[in-house]
């Protein structure tokens, strides 16, 4: 429901689109609904020239716990040959043309690891874990983390993060350099906002080409996304994934 993710501006930071999960119930663990409107939220920041960044929160102690299972298990009875439900929001995350910046407090698994390697700048508590895994799940990275990851982390802590499963404490993502800046779970909000509207004061169009150039052409990571897209996909109906998710909601 889209009440799992509020969308919201505030005139103590003027410029920044908070989208923020709202589900803490379940980890705020994300479904196709509230992938509809994270999506159609970024869709509207590049449109609206107000809009200067966008910052992601999770809730006290949890950023996201990744995909919905029972959303997994949903749409690997349904013999869907349409992409996964995050699938459009990713590419929006790729597409972002405004800075995004993220805030993460507690866990972020899965696609809560993934989102910040498309954030320029992301603070986190010391209490956060980034942990992705995918392939205990039976499945394979996303969001075009097979390409990112590597790239920031180097192989062998992009294979940790994303093949091993590995959990990477925010000390150790800091080293990574998955993330920006560590801080108390307390001044996660407050730092990232600011940042938020500091990037919104700089010049917008110096601003643009700059991020641009730091960040490159998007064609690759839009054809890595696609490409992970076609083995997630299949990978979702496997046996092996089947088994994995039956395991996960048994306990």
């Amino acid at each position: 429901m889209t009440e799992h993710i509020i969308v919201e501006r505030t005139d103590a930071y003027p410029g920044v689109m908070i989208i923020r999960f709202n589900r803490p119930e379940k980890k705020n663990a994300i479904t196709a609904a509230m992938y509809q409107r994270m999506t159609a939220a970024l869709e509207q920041a590049n449109a609206d020239d107000e809009v200067k960044s966008v910052v992601f929160f999770g809730t006290e102690g949890c950023f996201s716990a990744g995909n919905d299972m029972g959303d997994f298990v949903g749409y690997a009875m349904s013999g869907s040959s349409e992409p996964p439900a995050g699938a459009l929001f990713i590419k929006a995350l790729a597409l972002a043309e405004k800075p995004l910046v993220s805030g993460v407090d507690g866990l972020a698994i899965g696609i809560g690891t993934t989102l910040n390697l498309h954030c320029d700048l992301t603070v986190a508590s010391g209490r956060s874990l980034f942990k992705t895994p995918f392939v205990d799940l039976g499945l394979v990275p996303e969001a075009a983390s097979s390409l990112l990851a590597p790239k920031i982390m180097g192989h062998q802590r992009a294979f940790a993060l994303l093949v091993a499963g590995g959990g990477f404490s925010a000390e150790a993502a800091l080293e990574a350099g998955l993330i920006w800046k560590v801080v108390g779970p307390n001044e996660v909000e407050m730092e990232a906002l600011a940042i938020g509207a500091e990037l919104g004061k700089k010049p917008a169009q110096a601003l643009k080409i700059a991020r641009d150039l730091v960040r490159g052409p998007r064609d690759e990571v839009l054809a890595r996304i696609d490409e992970e897209l076609v083995h997630f996909s299949a990978r979702l109906k496997s046996a092996e994934a089947r088994a994995a998710f039956e395991a996960f909601l048994q306990r």
